[in-house]
């Protein structure tokens, strides 16, 4: 996706990715409570939660990818189209 960074994670189940927005947090609520694509959204979890140094993860959410690949596939194109609409978007 472009604007997207997410590194490999290695051996990980889950990614850290920065994400062009401007606030993880709203940006998760959001997804729940606002943005459907197809009849369905994506549940993230913000970063900043996972950093104890304040202001570290502010655009950066987890993703989880112990799904099947074709709902990780379905999961991305969701992820995609929100990034395209969001409001508080960076690009």
């Amino acid at each position: 996706m472009d604007h997207v960074f997410c590194p490999n994670p290695g051996g990980a189940f889950y990614a850290l990715a920065r994400l062009p927005i401007d606030n993880a947090d709203l940006f998760s609520q959001w997804l729940l409570e606002e943005f459907s694509f197809n009849g369905q959204t994506v549940m993230l979890a913000p970063a900043t939660g996972f950093y104890s140094t304040p202001g570290l993860g502010f655009n950066e959410v987890r993703i989880a990818y112990v799904l099947k690949k074709e709902d990780i596939d379905a999961s991305m194109d969701c992820l995609e189209d929100a990034l395209s609409v969001y409001p508080g978007r960076t690009f």
